[in-house]
C-alpha cells in the first residue's frame, strides 16, 4: 500500500505510542484522523499538518461511540483506508485483590472497544475492497504478568479476534494484524521504579526499553505490505524469543 493520500484513523492517539504511530503515516504522505476521549491539543493536529497532510481530532469513546467515531472520519476524508487500534487503559491490581468492576472496565475498553470500532469499520472498507487494521496487543498476552491478569486478558484476546478478523475480511482483500510491545517507554511505564526499570532492563535481551517511535514503524511496515494478515509481531527487545 502506499500510503500518499490514504486516511489512516489512530484511536488514543493523544499521547505515546498512538501519537508517534500518527505522526509515523503523517510522516509517510497519510491524512490522519486523530482520536482521544478528551479535546486534543490544537499543537498536535499542527505537527501532523506541518507534514503537509490533512489532520483531524475527533473525541471520542470507543467503547460507545464507535459508529460516530467513524461516521466522522467518512464524512471529512470520505474513505478510511488503515484503522489502528490503539485505544487502552491498565487497572493493575493482584488478582485475589482485584474487583470485578477492575476486569470488567479493561475487558470493556481494550477488547469491546477494538471489536467496536472494527465492526463499524468493515462496512467501508469491504465497500472499496481494500484497507488494513493494526490492533495494539501486548508481549503480556502472550506472557502474562503478575498483577495485570484483567490486562492480559485483554489483550489476548485482541489476538485471537484480529486472527478470525483476518479470515472474515480476507475475503474481501481486507487485511488484519496486531502489534504486541513489549516495555515501552510512555507514560504507563514511567510511573515505575529505577529500580524495577532496572530489574526489568536486565530481563530484556536488548537491555533497554523500547520506543513509541519503534513500534511506529512496525505499524507502518503492516499498512504497507500487502500480503501479511492475521499476524501478531511482538515489538519487545527479545523478551518473548525464548
Amino acid at each position: 500500500m502506499d500510503l500518499t493520500g490514504k486516511t489512516v484513523l489512530i484511536t488514543g492517539s493523544s499521547r505515546g505510542i498512538g501519537a508517534a504511530i500518527a505522526l509515523a503515516f503523517a510522516q509517510k504522505g497519510a491524512n490522519i484522523a486523530l482520536n482521544s476521549r478528551h479535546a486534543l491539543a490544537p499543537a498536535q493536529v499542527a505537527a501532523i499538518q506541518a507534514y503537509g497532510v490533512d489532520c483531524v481530532g475527533i473525541v471520542g469513546d470507543v467503547t460507545q461511540d464507535a459508529a460516530q467515531i467513524i461516521d466522522q472520519v467518512l464524512a471529512h476524508f470520505g474513505h478510511l483506508d488503515v484503522l489502528v487500534n490503539n485505544a487502552g487503559i491498565t487497572a493493575d491490581k493482584l488478582l485475589i485483590r482485584m474487583q470485578p468492576a477492575d476486569f470488567a472496565q479493561t475487558i470493556q475498553t481494550n477488547l469491546v472497544g477494538t471489536f467496536n470500532m472494527i465492526q463499524y469499520s468493515l462496512k467501508p472498507l469491504f465497500k472499496q475492497r481494500s484497507g488494513c487494521i493494526i490492533n495494539l496487543a501486548s508481549v503480556v498476552a502472550l506472557t502474562g504478568n503478575i498483577g495485570q491478569a484483567n490486562y492480559a486478558a485483554s489483550k489476548a484476546g485482541i489476538i485471537g479476534l484480529t486472527k478470525s478478523v483476518a479470515r472474515e475480511a480476507a475475503l474481501r482483500q481486507v487485511r488484519c494484524n496486531a502489534l504486541a510491545p513489549g516495555m515501552i517507554t510512555t507514560a504507563m511505564t514511567q510511573d515505575l521504579s529505577t529500580k524495577v526499570k532496572t530489574q526489568i532492563e536486565t530481563e530484556i535481551p536488548l537491555k533497554r526499553f523500547g520506543t513509541p517511535e519503534e513500534v511506529a514503524q512496525a505499524a507502518i511496515f503492516l499498512a504497507e505490505n500487502d500480503y501479511m494478515t492475521g499476524q501478531t509481531i511482538a515489538i519487545d527487545g527479545g523478551m518473548t524469543m525464548y
